[in-house]
């Protein structure tokens, strides 16, 4: 996966929030935390909500991490 959500985790604890605090904030399924702890995509509409509720860029939510794509337009 592309995306890190470790800004999350860490503007999570610099705002002194646990990530069950923020779900129940905007209101979201427990399964969506699992997804976001296992590093699995959400919808847009998710991240505009942890924006909003924490007043916060997005790149205080999540981070594209360049893949490493071997062999894909690669000289030998």
């Amino acid at each position: 996966m592309p995306f890190s959500y470790k800004p999350l985790f860490k503007t999570l604890i610099d705002k002194d929030l646990s990530k069950e605090d923020l779900r129940r904030a905007i209101g979201a399924a427990p399964s969506t935390f699992t997804r976001i702890n296992k590093g699995e995509s959400v919808s847009l509409d998710l991240l505009d909500r942890i924006c909003t509720r924490l007043d916060v860029p997005i790149e205080a939510v999540i981070r594209h991490e360049k893949e490493n794509r071997t062999g894909e337009g690669e000289a030998p």
